[in-house]
């Protein structure tokens, strides 16, 4: 006890064994490393999978949300797409149409023979049987049965459909019939010595009363006299028959005008001159 007592008061006073003590630690040194390795190797290892797994949940969620990012971008880039198109398609039918609405293709009949559609409209939108239907670019067919919820319209290339034209360049007129080639129309009815060319535009003539008359139908692709009188000419339909998703109906003036009413003939005469705006209201 004496010893300890004077080698503390030695040491207090004058730091006789401070060198003793620098010496002592460097000794003791890999002692405390080796006491210690096992418990900051199990801190470490389970540092180490906590990190990786936390990691893992974060690669995974990014990966999610990048998922989701890229399925909300392409849908925005439908949207995107279809907005074009309906504003192409409402600025193409600007000052033809009194009135128009549009709609979109439920189903594509599969039959090579028939080029008809099914559309999301019906008697209870206004549609009528024989209703022109048009798209961004030209004629696209017409209604021919009309149901209440919903209609089926035959396209310009089925080869029941016949819609009359007129060349655009010098005012020929014939008829386009369909083919049943969606990318494909005839004109069956042109004489050998017809001024038509190839590139020559076809337009809607408006004689048949159903179709608008100067709307685009088709583009001349070839002529091939096959007889001394007849020529047989072909044309690509301007619509996009194959690839359309929406339509316009489109009502012309006289498919808005109401019906004439049961009365005293000065009446009836009153309401026959009734201002646009009150025959728009009573229009379906």
């Amino acid at each position: 006890a004496i010893l300890c007592v004077t080698i503390m008061w030695l040491d207090q006073r004058d730091s006789y064994l401070t060198q003793i003590r620098h010496a002592l630690s460097i000794a003791v040194y890999p002692v405390q490393v080796a006491v210690d390795s096992p418990g900051s190797l199990w801190d470490w290892l389970t540092e180490s999978f906590a990190t990786r797994a936390t990691l893992r949940k974060e690669n995974d969620r990014l990966t999610e949300e990048l998922r989701n990012a890229s399925l909300r971008l392409m849908r925005l880039d439908a949207l995107e797409q279809e907005n074009l198109r309906l504003r192409e398609m409402r600025a193409a039918t600007a000052g033809i149409a009194e009135q128009v609405m549009v709609a979109e293709i439920m189903r594509v009949d599969v039959d090579p023979l028939r080029q008809r559609v099914i559309i999301n409209k019906g008697t209870h939108d206004g549609a009528f049987k024989g209703q022109p239907l048009l798209d961004a670019t030209g004629v696209f067919g017409q209604i021919t049965r009309a149901g209440a919820y919903s209609s089926e319209a035959i396209l310009i290339s089925d080869t029941e459909h016949a819609i009359p034209v007129q060349v655009n360049r010098n005012g020929l007129r014939t008829i386009a019939v369909g083919t049943g080639d969606p990318s494909r129309l005839s004109l069956p009815f042109l004489a050998a010595n017809a001024d038509i060319q190839e590139g020559d535009l076809l337009v809607s003539s408006g004689l048949g009363g159903v179709f608008p008359a100067g709307y685009p139908v088709g583009t001349v692709t070839s002529i091939n006299a096959t007889t001394q009188t007849m020529a047989e000419v072909t044309a690509k339909p301007a619509a996009a028959l194959d690839r359309d998703r929406e339509v316009l109906l489109v009502w012309l003036k006289a498919d808005l005008r109401p019906e004439p009413e049961v009365g005293p003939p000065a009446e009836t005469a009153e309401n026959a001159e009734a201002p646009a705006a009150q025959v728009q209201e009573r229009a379906p």
